[in-house]
């Protein structure tokens, strides 16, 4: 219990923040909403994948990525076909011109299923394709780019530019995808009707619990060397290149990472609403991503979530209740955040949360748990500590010994 509380209370390691979003998601909510309320949260959720996946690029790899909707587009899509094959067996669609094809397919004279949608027939593969194809496909944009260091506002622009071909691709190959209007009407998952109340609240609770273990999964992963590597390229590229690291490759590898973050959210997004479209890839809901993370804190995974929350929440308040003027509310939403919370609602909470951290710790040190907060925040500068050189090495030119400070000092 000690090694417990210890790695609770100690320090930053963000776990009692994780904690805590887990009580929120598990179990505050569906206490406090209904089911309509607790299926739009599940929504706003799977947007939160997409979120922390940038903070692990953008806050800490230092690549802003405005295409993230591609990746949540394919991984929604993955699991779309998996449904609607489902959906479209020869005795559903048994009115249709050729039986056994999706609906849309058959209104596009397409007589027989294409060769890349066999495989959907099986769930296995619908899974692997989730995490597959994505980090393929971010592997061969990040190798095309970071190899050649591109990197900053030009690969942003390029990212744009990719989320708007395929937004576009997706549209224009209408017998094939569904075109504009998406891939709708799906209802069962194996026989299991998706569409009941007991499987949404199913479908919320599963949505909620690979958040938390994403998140707990990355925060290991960034306290890690690797994550310290991360920040190092971040601020001082060059200075991490001639250590010897491969920069591109790290990069890539990130960018896979959150790739496959934003399917996962993808492919739960469209079990819990039923349908997905090319609305969810092109430019503008990929910069609404970004948005959820700055206004979460792009260095903090659960602060993205909460980011995701707030946002989500907003525009569905706002255009409930003042349909003809939510857009400019949100647009104020975003420049109060920026000006006075410029580190997002992470930011805000570790401000505040000094104090309670404090009395925790104190509470906890009368149980003789964890060791006493000290009184005051100041710290003492320590003396600089002296470091002689060796004789064979430190001799100057009078043969006296140089003297150095931890500081440079001589």
């Amino acid at each position: 219990m000690t090694f417990s509380l210890k790695k609770f209370f100690s320090g930053s390691n963000g776990w009692v923040s994780i904690a805590l979003l887990a009580v929120v998601i598990l179990v505050v909510f569906p206490l406090a909403f209904d089911l309509f309320r607790l299926n739009l949260t599940g929504k706003y959720l799977t947007y939160a994948f997409v979120a922390i996946g940038l903070v692990t690029l953008w806050g800490y790899g230092g690549v802003l990525s405005l295409g993230q909707g591609v990746f949540f587009g394919l991984g929604g899509y993955a699991m779309a076909m998996f449904l609607k094959l489902e959906a479209s067996d020869p005795e559903s669609t048994k009115i249709q011109s050729t039986p056994g094809i999706p609906d849309f397919m058959d209104w596009n004279q397409i007589t027989a299923l294409p060769w890349f949608w066999e495989p959907f027939h099986s769930f296995t593969f619908t899974l692997l394709a989730i995490l597959v194809v994505p980090a393929l496909f971010a592997y061969f944009i990040g190798a095309a780019m970071f190899k050649r260091r591109v990197g900053g506002v030009y690969f942003a622009i390029i990212t744009q530019a990719i989320a708007l071909i395929l937004t576009i691709l997706i549209i224009g190959q209408q017998g094939y995808t569904g075109g504009a209007n998406g891939m709708t009407d799906l209802k069962t998952l194996h026989g299991w009707d998706i569409r009941t109340d007991s499987a949404k609240y199913i479908l919320y609770f599963l949505t909620g619990a690979i958040l938390i273990g994403v998140i707990a999964g990355l925060r290991w992963m960034l306290a890690t060397k690797f994550g310290r590597l991360l920040l190092a390229m971040r601020d001082r590229e060059d200075r991490v290149r001639f250590s010897g690291y491969d920069v591109a490759n790290f990069k890539i590898f990130m960018f896979c990472i959150a790739a496959i973050v934003s399917a996962i959210g993808g492919a739960l997004f469209t079990l819990q609403v039923g349908f997905m479209s090319p609305s969810f890839v092109g430019i503008v809901p990929s910069i609404e991503m970004v948005i959820f993370t700055a206004v979460g804190g792009r260095m903090s995974l659960v602060g993205a979530v909460y980011g995701a929350l707030l946002v989500n929440a907003g525009k569905t308040l706002f255009s409930e209740s003042f349909p003809e003027l939510w857009l400019l509310l949100m647009g104020g939403l975003f420049i109060a955040v920026v000006m006075f919370f410029p580190n997002g609602l992470a930011g805000l909470y570790e401000k505040h949360s000094a104090k309670l951290k404090m009395l925790l710790q104190s509470l906890l040190a009368r149980r003789g748990q964890v060791a006493p907060a000290p009184v005051s925040a100041t710290v003492t500068p320590l003396e600089p500590e002296k470091i002689v050189i060796p004789k064979a090495r430190a001799r100057s030119s009078k043969g006296k010994k140089r003297v150095l400070t931890s500081e440079g000092s001589r």
